[in-house]
Protein backbone atom coordinates (compact mmCIF):
# COMPACT_ATOMS: atom_id res chain seq x y z
CA UNK A 1 0.00 0.00 0.00
CA UNK A 2 1.19 3.34 -0.92
CA UNK A 3 1.56 5.31 2.58
CA UNK A 4 -1.67 7.19 3.80
CA UNK A 5 -3.42 7.93 7.17
CA UNK A 6 -6.93 7.60 6.34
CA UNK A 7 -7.20 8.63 10.43
CA UNK A 8 -5.36 12.03 10.05
CA UNK A 9 -7.30 12.99 6.88
CA UNK A 10 -11.02 12.31 8.87
CA UNK A 11 -9.29 13.76 12.11
CA UNK A 12 -8.74 17.55 10.12
CA UNK A 13 -11.91 17.05 7.96
CA UNK A 14 -13.56 16.82 11.34
CA UNK A 15 -11.86 19.70 13.07
CA UNK A 16 -12.85 21.76 10.54
CA UNK A 17 -16.46 20.86 11.00
CA UNK A 18 -16.34 21.69 14.21
CA UNK A 19 -14.47 24.86 13.94
CA UNK A 20 -13.79 26.32 10.65
CA UNK A 21 -10.82 28.13 11.38
CA UNK A 22 -8.75 25.23 11.56
CA UNK A 23 -9.03 25.55 7.79
CA UNK A 24 -6.96 28.67 7.96
CA UNK A 25 -4.35 26.98 9.62
CA UNK A 26 -3.44 24.28 7.23
CA UNK A 27 -5.05 26.22 3.68
CA UNK A 28 -1.21 27.54 3.24
CA UNK A 29 0.27 24.52 2.01
CA UNK A 30 -2.53 21.81 1.68
CA UNK A 31 -4.89 20.77 -1.32
CA UNK A 32 -7.57 18.24 -2.00
CA UNK A 33 -4.73 16.45 -4.29
CA UNK A 34 -2.92 15.82 -0.90
CA UNK A 35 -5.84 13.16 0.59
CA UNK A 36 -5.67 9.97 -0.53
CA UNK A 37 -9.17 8.81 -0.04
CA UNK A 38 -10.81 11.06 -2.82
CA UNK A 39 -13.65 11.76 -1.29
CA UNK A 40 -12.19 12.92 1.52
CA UNK A 41 -9.85 15.75 -1.00
CA UNK A 42 -13.61 16.54 -2.25
CA UNK A 43 -15.16 17.68 1.08
CA UNK A 44 -11.77 19.64 2.09
CA UNK A 45 -12.33 20.74 -1.11
CA UNK A 46 -15.89 22.08 -0.43
CA UNK A 47 -15.37 23.20 2.90
CA UNK A 48 -12.52 25.62 1.59
CA UNK A 49 -15.36 27.06 -0.96
CA UNK A 50 -17.35 27.76 1.56
CA UNK A 51 -15.32 29.22 4.01
CA UNK A 52 -13.11 31.68 1.75
CA UNK A 53 -17.04 32.23 0.85
CA UNK A 54 -17.59 33.64 4.30
CA UNK A 55 -20.12 30.91 4.70
CA UNK A 56 -20.46 28.25 7.59
CA UNK A 57 -19.14 25.22 6.35
CA UNK A 58 -20.62 21.74 8.45
CA UNK A 59 -22.40 18.77 7.74
CA UNK A 60 -25.89 20.54 7.15
CA UNK A 61 -24.33 23.02 4.23
CA UNK A 62 -22.23 20.42 2.63
CA UNK A 63 -24.62 17.72 2.19
CA UNK A 64 -26.66 19.14 -0.72
CA UNK A 65 -23.46 19.07 -2.71
CA UNK A 66 -21.90 15.72 -2.39
CA UNK A 67 -23.92 12.43 -4.37
CA UNK A 68 -26.44 11.16 -2.55
CA UNK A 69 -25.97 7.54 -3.66
CA UNK A 70 -22.34 8.03 -2.22
CA UNK A 71 -21.32 5.12 -0.31
CA UNK A 72 -17.94 5.56 2.09
CA UNK A 73 -16.67 2.68 3.89
CA UNK A 74 -20.26 1.44 3.85
CA UNK A 75 -21.66 4.81 5.24
CA UNK A 76 -23.97 6.90 3.74
CA UNK A 77 -22.80 10.72 3.31
CA UNK A 78 -25.41 11.72 6.55
CA UNK A 79 -23.59 9.65 8.28
CA UNK A 80 -19.65 9.84 7.02
CA UNK A 81 -20.20 13.70 7.63
CA UNK A 82 -21.58 12.54 11.31
CA UNK A 83 -19.13 10.56 11.68
CA UNK A 84 -16.16 12.95 11.03
CA UNK A 85 -17.78 15.69 13.27
CA UNK A 86 -17.96 12.91 16.33
CA UNK A 87 -14.05 12.12 15.87
CA UNK A 88 -12.96 15.43 15.56
CA UNK A 89 -9.48 16.45 16.87
CA UNK A 90 -9.12 19.80 18.38
CA UNK A 91 -8.12 22.40 16.24
CA UNK A 92 -4.97 22.67 18.39
CA UNK A 93 -3.48 19.63 16.31
CA UNK A 94 -4.96 20.68 12.69
CA UNK A 95 -1.93 21.80 11.45
CA UNK A 96 -0.27 18.25 12.83
CA UNK A 97 -2.58 16.50 10.90
CA UNK A 98 -2.60 18.85 7.93
CA UNK A 99 1.19 18.59 7.62
CA UNK A 100 1.15 14.28 8.06
CA UNK A 101 -1.51 14.33 5.54
CA UNK A 102 1.08 16.67 3.00
CA UNK A 103 4.07 14.62 4.01
CA UNK A 104 2.72 11.49 3.09
CA UNK A 105 1.17 12.79 -0.05
CA UNK A 106 4.85 13.93 -0.76
CA UNK A 107 6.26 10.97 -0.25
CA UNK A 108 3.22 8.78 -2.61
CA UNK A 109 4.71 11.31 -5.37
CA UNK A 110 8.00 10.44 -4.53
CA UNK A 111 7.21 6.87 -5.64
CA UNK A 112 5.57 7.60 -8.56
CA UNK A 113 8.57 9.47 -10.02
CA UNK A 114 10.99 6.71 -9.03
CA UNK A 115 8.33 4.61 -10.72
CA UNK A 116 8.23 6.63 -14.02
CA UNK A 117 12.22 7.03 -14.07
CA UNK A 118 12.67 3.32 -13.70
CA UNK A 119 10.08 2.68 -16.40
CA UNK A 120 11.55 5.30 -18.65
CA UNK A 121 14.76 3.72 -18.38
CA UNK A 122 13.22 0.33 -19.31
CA UNK A 123 11.17 1.53 -22.61
CA UNK A 124 12.50 4.70 -23.52
CA UNK A 125 11.31 6.23 -26.64
CA UNK A 126 14.07 6.54 -29.78
CA UNK A 127 14.02 9.85 -29.35
CA UNK A 128 14.75 10.09 -26.03
CA UNK A 129 18.51 10.74 -24.42
CA UNK A 130 19.29 10.02 -21.00
CA UNK A 131 19.92 13.87 -20.03
CA UNK A 132 16.23 14.14 -20.85
CA UNK A 133 15.42 11.78 -18.34
CA UNK A 134 17.29 13.31 -15.77
CA UNK A 135 16.44 16.78 -15.75
CA UNK A 136 12.48 15.98 -16.19
CA UNK A 137 13.38 13.99 -12.87
CA UNK A 138 15.33 16.88 -11.06
CA UNK A 139 12.31 19.64 -12.22
CA UNK A 140 9.60 17.11 -10.96
CA UNK A 141 11.57 16.70 -7.55
CA UNK A 142 12.17 20.54 -7.54
CA UNK A 143 8.35 21.26 -8.10
CA UNK A 144 7.41 18.84 -5.11
CA UNK A 145 10.17 20.50 -3.59
CA UNK A 146 8.62 23.70 -3.49
CA UNK A 147 4.64 23.44 -4.11
CA UNK A 148 3.08 23.70 -1.12
CA UNK A 149 5.84 23.96 1.57
CA UNK A 150 4.03 24.99 4.72
CA UNK A 151 7.29 27.25 5.93
CA UNK A 152 6.30 30.12 3.78
CA UNK A 153 4.28 32.83 4.86
CA UNK A 154 4.26 36.04 6.63
CA UNK A 155 6.85 36.90 8.42
CA UNK A 156 7.39 39.35 11.77
CA UNK A 157 8.96 42.83 11.09
CA UNK A 158 11.64 41.56 13.56
CA UNK A 159 12.85 38.46 11.45
CA UNK A 160 12.94 40.56 8.63
CA UNK A 161 14.75 43.62 10.82
CA UNK A 162 17.16 40.65 11.28
CA UNK A 163 17.73 39.67 7.77
CA UNK A 164 18.14 43.05 6.81
CA UNK A 165 21.01 43.69 9.69
CA UNK A 166 22.99 40.40 8.86
CA UNK A 167 22.79 42.12 4.87
CA UNK A 168 24.35 45.01 5.83
CA UNK A 169 26.80 43.61 8.32
CA UNK A 170 27.70 40.82 5.34
CA UNK A 171 28.41 44.13 3.13
CA UNK A 172 30.71 45.85 6.08
CA UNK A 173 32.49 42.44 6.25
CA UNK A 174 32.67 42.00 2.18
CA UNK A 175 35.74 43.28 0.04
CA UNK A 176 34.10 46.66 -1.63
CA UNK A 177 31.72 46.97 1.35
CA UNK A 178 28.67 46.24 -0.94
CA UNK A 179 25.87 44.33 -0.07
CA UNK A 180 25.95 42.21 -3.62
CA UNK A 181 28.78 40.74 -5.67
CA UNK A 182 31.30 43.14 -6.83
CA UNK A 183 31.42 43.37 -10.38
CA UNK A 184 35.16 44.76 -10.24
CA UNK A 185 33.82 47.98 -11.90
CA UNK A 186 34.23 50.46 -9.12
CA UNK A 187 32.43 53.20 -10.36
CA UNK A 188 29.69 50.74 -11.39
CA UNK A 189 29.69 49.00 -8.31
CA UNK A 190 29.28 52.06 -6.53
CA UNK A 191 26.11 52.75 -8.44
CA UNK A 192 24.68 49.18 -7.88
CA UNK A 193 25.59 48.40 -4.85
CA UNK A 194 26.63 45.12 -6.56
CA UNK A 195 24.67 42.64 -8.18
CA UNK A 196 22.16 41.63 -5.58
CA UNK A 197 21.11 38.35 -4.82
CA UNK A 198 17.82 37.44 -6.55
CA UNK A 199 18.20 40.33 -9.18
CA UNK A 200 17.41 39.76 -12.90
CA UNK A 201 20.01 42.09 -14.40
CA UNK A 202 19.18 42.58 -18.09
CA UNK A 203 22.66 44.23 -19.94
CA UNK A 204 21.88 44.76 -23.39
CA UNK A 205 22.82 46.81 -26.88
CA UNK A 206 23.79 46.24 -30.07
CA UNK A 207 25.72 43.62 -32.12
CA UNK A 208 29.19 44.85 -31.59
CA UNK A 209 28.75 46.96 -28.25
CA UNK A 210 30.46 44.24 -26.00
CA UNK A 211 27.37 43.04 -24.21
CA UNK A 212 29.47 39.65 -24.23
CA UNK A 213 32.54 40.85 -22.98
CA UNK A 214 31.64 43.01 -20.04
CA UNK A 215 29.61 39.98 -18.75
CA UNK A 216 32.92 38.00 -19.32
CA UNK A 217 34.48 40.75 -17.51
CA UNK A 218 32.11 40.42 -14.36
CA UNK A 219 31.86 36.79 -14.42
CA UNK A 220 36.00 36.30 -14.44
CA UNK A 221 35.93 39.61 -11.63
CA UNK A 222 33.76 37.55 -9.22
CA UNK A 223 35.10 34.16 -9.63
CA UNK A 224 38.64 35.44 -9.30
CA UNK A 225 38.15 36.87 -5.77
CA UNK A 226 36.04 33.84 -4.20
CA UNK A 227 36.74 32.80 -1.14
CA UNK A 228 34.50 30.03 0.89
CA UNK A 229 34.71 29.12 4.80
CA UNK A 230 33.22 25.67 5.62
CA UNK A 231 30.68 25.33 8.15
CA UNK A 232 30.40 22.46 11.01
CA UNK A 233 27.39 20.89 8.98
CA UNK A 234 30.60 20.68 6.08
CA UNK A 235 28.68 23.22 3.79
CA UNK A 236 31.03 25.21 2.02
CA UNK A 237 29.54 29.03 2.52
CA UNK A 238 30.69 31.58 -0.01
CA UNK A 239 33.02 34.69 1.98
CA UNK A 240 33.66 36.85 -0.43
CA UNK A 241 33.69 36.66 -4.25
CA UNK A 242 31.43 33.98 -5.98
CA UNK A 243 30.62 30.70 -7.74
CA UNK A 244 29.39 31.64 -11.30
CA UNK A 245 27.60 29.65 -13.64
CA UNK A 246 28.37 30.99 -17.44
CA UNK A 247 25.22 29.41 -19.74
CA UNK A 248 26.88 30.25 -23.39
CA UNK A 249 24.70 29.72 -25.97
CA UNK A 250 26.38 31.54 -29.01
CA UNK A 251 29.94 31.00 -28.11
CA UNK A 252 31.55 28.06 -27.00
CA UNK A 253 33.23 27.28 -23.87
CA UNK A 254 37.14 27.61 -25.60
CA UNK A 255 36.07 31.11 -27.30
CA UNK A 256 35.19 32.09 -23.92
CA UNK A 257 38.36 30.99 -21.89
CA UNK A 258 40.28 32.60 -24.67
CA UNK A 259 38.82 35.58 -23.92
CA UNK A 260 39.42 35.79 -20.61
CA UNK A 261 43.26 34.83 -21.57
CA UNK A 262 43.62 37.31 -23.94
CA UNK A 263 42.23 39.55 -21.54
CA UNK A 264 44.18 38.78 -18.56
CA UNK A 265 48.19 38.77 -20.53
CA UNK A 266 46.81 41.62 -22.88
CA UNK A 267 47.51 39.49 -26.10
CA UNK A 268 44.60 40.16 -28.77
CA UNK A 269 42.82 36.72 -29.35
CA UNK A 270 42.91 37.59 -33.22
CA UNK A 271 46.80 36.71 -32.39
CA UNK A 272 46.10 33.94 -30.51
CA UNK A 273 43.82 32.51 -33.09
CA UNK A 274 45.97 33.15 -36.02
CA UNK A 275 49.00 31.56 -33.93
CA UNK A 276 50.75 35.15 -34.16
CA UNK A 277 52.78 34.75 -31.20
CA UNK A 278 56.49 33.62 -29.84
CA UNK A 279 57.41 32.00 -26.74
CA UNK A 280 57.34 34.81 -24.66
CA UNK A 281 53.74 35.65 -25.67
CA UNK A 282 53.26 31.78 -25.42
CA UNK A 283 55.15 31.37 -21.86
CA UNK A 284 52.46 34.39 -20.60
CA UNK A 285 49.47 32.22 -21.60
CA UNK A 286 50.85 29.27 -19.75
CA UNK A 287 51.69 31.11 -16.97
CA UNK A 288 48.40 32.64 -16.47
CA UNK A 289 46.25 29.69 -17.48
CA UNK A 290 47.76 28.08 -14.69
CA UNK A 291 47.44 30.77 -12.29
CA UNK A 292 43.32 30.68 -13.18
CA UNK A 293 42.75 27.23 -14.21
CA UNK A 294 40.88 26.68 -10.77
CA UNK A 295 38.76 29.25 -10.66
CA UNK A 296 35.04 28.62 -9.78
CA UNK A 297 33.60 29.24 -13.20
CA UNK A 298 31.55 27.32 -14.74
CA UNK A 299 30.77 27.00 -18.47
CA UNK A 300 27.71 25.48 -20.21
CA UNK A 301 27.85 26.04 -24.07
CA UNK A 302 24.87 23.96 -24.82
CA UNK A 303 22.51 26.03 -27.67
CA UNK A 304 18.88 26.42 -27.52
CA UNK A 305 17.79 25.74 -23.94
CA UNK A 306 14.89 25.82 -22.81
CA UNK A 307 14.65 27.98 -19.27
CA UNK A 308 13.21 24.46 -17.68
CA UNK A 309 16.34 22.27 -18.73
CA UNK A 310 18.58 25.93 -17.49
CA UNK A 311 16.73 25.77 -14.47
CA UNK A 312 17.63 22.11 -13.91
CA UNK A 313 21.44 22.66 -14.58
CA UNK A 314 21.33 25.63 -12.58
CA UNK A 315 19.86 24.29 -9.23
CA UNK A 316 22.28 21.05 -10.05
CA UNK A 317 25.34 23.16 -10.24
CA UNK A 318 23.88 24.80 -6.58
CA UNK A 319 23.29 21.32 -5.34
CA UNK A 320 26.88 20.14 -6.25
CA UNK A 321 29.21 23.04 -6.21
CA UNK A 322 27.42 26.08 -4.95
CA UNK A 323 26.58 29.27 -7.29
CA UNK A 324 26.71 32.45 -6.80
CA UNK A 325 25.94 34.24 -10.39
CA UNK A 326 24.52 32.86 -12.91
CA UNK A 327 25.14 34.40 -16.79
CA UNK A 328 22.69 34.25 -19.80
CA UNK A 329 24.05 34.61 -23.19
CA UNK A 330 21.93 35.50 -24.46
CA UNK A 331 18.23 35.56 -23.75
CA UNK A 332 16.56 35.68 -27.37
CA UNK A 333 18.47 32.37 -27.77
CA UNK A 334 16.62 30.18 -25.40
CA UNK A 335 13.54 28.47 -25.90
CA UNK A 336 10.31 28.87 -23.99
CA UNK A 337 7.22 26.06 -24.38
CA UNK A 338 6.03 24.94 -27.47
CA UNK A 339 2.34 26.16 -26.40
CA UNK A 340 4.13 30.04 -25.79
CA UNK A 341 6.08 29.63 -28.85
CA UNK A 342 2.64 28.27 -30.85
CA UNK A 343 1.45 32.32 -29.99
CA UNK A 344 4.11 33.96 -31.03
CA UNK A 345 7.60 35.48 -30.17
CA UNK A 346 6.75 37.75 -28.09
CA UNK A 347 4.80 35.34 -25.61
CA UNK A 348 7.76 33.17 -25.52
CA UNK A 349 10.52 36.24 -24.47
CA UNK A 350 7.49 36.89 -21.94
CA UNK A 351 7.83 33.17 -20.25
CA UNK A 352 11.22 33.26 -20.67
CA UNK A 353 11.76 36.53 -18.10
CA UNK A 354 9.17 35.97 -16.10
CA UNK A 355 10.38 32.27 -15.24
CA UNK A 356 14.05 33.53 -15.02
CA UNK A 357 13.00 36.58 -12.73
CA UNK A 358 10.99 33.64 -10.65
CA UNK A 359 14.59 31.32 -10.79
CA UNK A 360 16.77 34.50 -9.47
CA UNK A 361 14.28 34.11 -6.85
CA UNK A 362 14.42 30.12 -5.88
CA UNK A 363 17.74 30.25 -6.13
CA UNK A 364 19.00 33.35 -4.41
CA UNK A 365 21.56 34.73 -6.54
CA UNK A 366 21.59 37.15 -9.21
CA UNK A 367 21.06 36.26 -12.81
CA UNK A 368 22.81 38.30 -16.03
CA UNK A 369 21.06 37.60 -18.61
CA UNK A 370 22.04 39.55 -21.98
CA UNK A 371 19.60 40.97 -24.27
CA UNK A 372 19.82 42.21 -27.73
CA UNK A 373 18.29 45.20 -28.86
CA UNK A 374 15.80 45.99 -31.74
CA UNK A 375 17.38 48.40 -34.74
CA UNK A 376 15.28 51.57 -34.23
CA UNK A 377 18.52 52.26 -32.23
CA UNK A 378 20.04 52.73 -35.64
CA UNK A 379 17.53 55.03 -37.21
CA UNK A 380 18.10 58.11 -34.74
CA UNK A 381 20.76 60.40 -34.45
CA UNK A 382 21.85 59.72 -31.08
CA UNK A 383 22.31 55.65 -31.03
CA UNK A 384 22.26 55.78 -27.18
CA UNK A 385 19.99 53.14 -26.26
CA UNK A 386 16.49 53.42 -24.23
CA UNK A 387 13.96 50.99 -22.70
CA UNK A 388 12.33 51.10 -25.69
CA UNK A 389 14.37 49.60 -27.59
CA UNK A 390 14.47 46.15 -25.50
CA UNK A 391 13.62 43.81 -28.54
CA UNK A 392 10.45 41.69 -28.64
CA UNK A 393 8.92 42.20 -25.34
CA UNK A 394 7.91 45.02 -22.83
CA UNK A 395 8.42 41.74 -20.25
CA UNK A 396 11.93 42.03 -20.20
CA UNK A 397 11.58 46.00 -18.71
CA UNK A 398 8.82 44.98 -16.27
CA UNK A 399 10.60 41.35 -15.15
CA UNK A 400 14.11 43.61 -14.65
CA UNK A 401 15.00 44.47 -11.76
CA UNK A 402 18.06 46.29 -13.24
CA UNK A 403 18.54 47.02 -17.01
CA UNK A 404 22.38 47.81 -18.43
CA UNK A 405 22.72 49.49 -21.48
CA UNK A 406 26.29 48.60 -23.12
CA UNK A 407 27.04 51.92 -25.87
CA UNK A 408 30.52 52.80 -27.33
CA UNK A 409 30.54 55.79 -30.00
CA UNK A 410 33.61 54.49 -31.02
CA UNK A 411 31.84 52.30 -32.82
CA UNK A 412 29.17 53.96 -34.80
CA UNK A 413 31.86 56.81 -35.63
CA UNK A 414 34.23 54.34 -37.21
CA UNK A 415 31.78 53.26 -39.54
CA UNK A 416 31.54 56.58 -40.62
CA UNK A 417 35.13 57.09 -42.15
CA UNK A 418 35.11 59.96 -44.44
CA UNK A 419 37.57 59.36 -47.60
CA UNK A 420 41.32 60.39 -46.72
CA UNK A 421 42.97 63.37 -47.17
CA UNK A 422 39.65 64.96 -47.01
CA UNK A 423 38.86 68.25 -44.34
CA UNK A 424 36.32 65.90 -43.37
CA UNK A 425 38.59 63.12 -42.92
CA UNK A 426 41.13 65.36 -40.17
CA UNK A 427 37.73 66.24 -38.80
CA UNK A 428 36.72 62.81 -38.20
CA UNK A 429 40.65 61.44 -36.98
CA UNK A 430 39.69 64.35 -34.43
CA UNK A 431 36.45 62.76 -33.19
CA UNK A 432 37.53 59.47 -33.22
CA UNK A 433 40.52 60.54 -30.54
CA UNK A 434 38.03 61.94 -28.56
CA UNK A 435 36.01 58.65 -28.29
CA UNK A 436 38.62 55.90 -28.60
CA UNK A 437 38.47 53.34 -26.56
CA UNK A 438 35.59 55.06 -24.36
CA UNK A 439 32.79 53.21 -23.55
CA UNK A 440 29.53 53.69 -21.22
CA UNK A 441 26.93 51.75 -19.41
CA UNK A 442 24.09 53.19 -18.78
CA UNK A 443 21.84 52.17 -16.18
CA UNK A 444 18.02 52.37 -17.94
CA UNK A 445 16.17 50.86 -14.44
CA UNK A 446 17.17 49.79 -11.26
CA UNK A 447 14.29 49.56 -8.49
CA UNK A 448 16.96 49.96 -5.67
CA UNK A 449 19.15 52.83 -6.92
CA UNK A 450 19.73 55.77 -8.92
CA UNK A 451 19.68 55.40 -13.01
CA UNK A 452 22.28 57.32 -14.81
CA UNK A 453 25.27 56.50 -16.60
CA UNK A 454 28.77 54.82 -15.90
CA UNK A 455 32.27 55.83 -17.86
CA UNK A 456 34.07 52.70 -18.68
CA UNK A 457 37.15 52.30 -20.93
CA UNK A 458 37.43 49.67 -23.31
CA UNK A 459 40.35 48.47 -25.60
CA UNK A 460 38.56 46.50 -28.21
CA UNK A 461 41.79 44.31 -28.80
CA UNK A 462 41.52 42.17 -25.95
CA UNK A 463 37.83 43.10 -25.14
CA UNK A 464 38.38 44.36 -21.65
CA UNK A 465 36.33 46.86 -19.78
CA UNK A 466 37.87 48.84 -16.75
CA UNK A 467 37.34 51.97 -15.15
CA UNK A 468 38.96 54.60 -16.80
CA UNK A 469 41.46 55.32 -13.99
CA UNK A 470 42.90 51.99 -15.04
CA UNK A 471 43.15 51.35 -18.30
CA UNK A 472 45.68 49.32 -19.19
CA UNK A 473 46.70 45.66 -17.53
CA UNK A 474 50.23 45.18 -16.20
CA UNK A 475 52.92 45.40 -18.62
CA UNK A 476 54.27 41.96 -19.17
CA UNK A 477 56.65 42.31 -21.78
CA UNK A 478 60.60 41.64 -21.22
CA UNK A 479 63.27 44.39 -20.89
CA UNK A 480 63.85 46.10 -24.48
CA UNK A 481 60.06 44.98 -25.70
CA UNK A 482 57.61 47.13 -26.31
CA UNK A 483 53.87 46.80 -24.55
CA UNK A 484 50.96 45.30 -26.13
Amino acid sequence: MLPHSIEAEQGLLGAILINNEAFYRVQDFLDDKHFFEPINGQIFELLGRFIRAGKTANTVTLKPYLPVDLKIEGLSVDQYLARLAAEATTIINAEDYGRLVYYLAVRRALIGIGGDIVNLAYDAPIEATPSTHIEDAERRLYEIAETGRYDRGFQTFETALTKAVDLTAAAFQRDGKLSGLATGLKDLDSKLGGLQASDLVILAGRPGMGKTALATNIAYNIAKVWDGERRADGHLETVNGGVVGFFSLEMSAEQLAARIISEQTGIPSSRMRRGDIDEFDFEKIRERAIEIQNLPLFIDETGGLSVAQLAARARRLKRQRGLDLLVVDYLQLMQGSSRRAQEGRVQEITEITTNLKALAKDLNVPIVALSQLSRQVESRDDKRPQLSDLRESGSIEQDADVVLFVFREEYYLANKEPRPGTPEHEKWQLEMEGVHGKAEVIIGKQRHGPTGTVPLHFDAQVTRFADPETKRLPDYSPPGRLPI
